[in-house]
């Protein structure tokens, strides 16, 4: 039995990872700003009111861990602010950046700790981040925000590769969850965490750092 820590675990793919996690038996932490009745009745362990913007928040998060062994950490929590060039949002863009890229490597850092050699942390990020796959433009603080966070994985693959922890960069898909207002082109949030796990399953140190599709297809930078 593996110890998984799950952020933005209250809804959506996070939610997901908990029930899937659970079901094959694995030891869940779920973490989130305020749970929700779906999240309740899975039955994990609950960590909630942690707010991953604030490194106070992240304190009080691995103060209640209380040194407890972590085989993997699932940084999933994430915000989609849509925006174009005539409606850029300076604030917006801050708050997205601060969110999606600065909070996970900060939470990463804290817990890197409570990871053993051979634990795997999966930074849940989007092709939205890519460079070379921006072919339409637009969705500045979220493109901008996802291309930091891709950066801070690369980062920590290789920092973190002498401890034997690996890093999987990993784009979910297209996934219908209220973050996209349900999207009907989008995959169940079900199909995507099946690929999600089967990446995170399969990673090796020597594959750490790189960027995949939930679907096992490498994505370019």
């Amino acid at each position: 039995m593996a110890t998984f820590l799950v952020t933005g675990a209250n809804r959506g793919i996070g939610l997901e990872f908990c029930r899937q996690l659970q079901a094959r038996h694995d030891q869940v932490i779920a973490v989130c700003r305020q749970a929700s009745p779906e999240l309740e009745a899975i039955g994990v362990e609950i960590q909630s009111g942690i707010e991953l913007s604030s490194e106070a928040s992240i304190s009080a998060l691995v103060q209640n861990l209380q040194s407890r062994s972590l085989d993997g950490v699932i940084l999933n929590a994430g915000i989609l602010q849509s925006m174009d060039l005539e409606t850029l949002d300076s604030e917006g863009i801050k708050r997205q950046f601060e969110v999606n890229a600065l909070a996970p490597l900060l939470l990463a850092q804290s817990l890197v700790e409570l990871m053993p050699r051979g634990a795997k942390l999966a930074l849940i990020t989007s092709r939205m981040g890519s460079i070379d796959d921006n072919t339409s433009g637009g969705s500045y603080g979220y493109r901008m925000s996802k291309v930091a966070l891709n950066m801070a994985g690369r980062s920590l693959s290789i920092d973190l590769k002498p401890r034997g922890i690996a890093i999987a960069i990993l784009h979910p898909g297209l996934v219908s969850t209220r973050m996209i207002n349900f999207n009907p082109k989008g995959i169940s949030p079900e199909k995507a965490v099946i690929g999600l796990l089967a990446r995170i399953d399969e990673l090796e140190l020597e594959a750490s750092g790189t960027f995949w599709h939930s679907s096992g297809q490498q994505l370019p930078w």
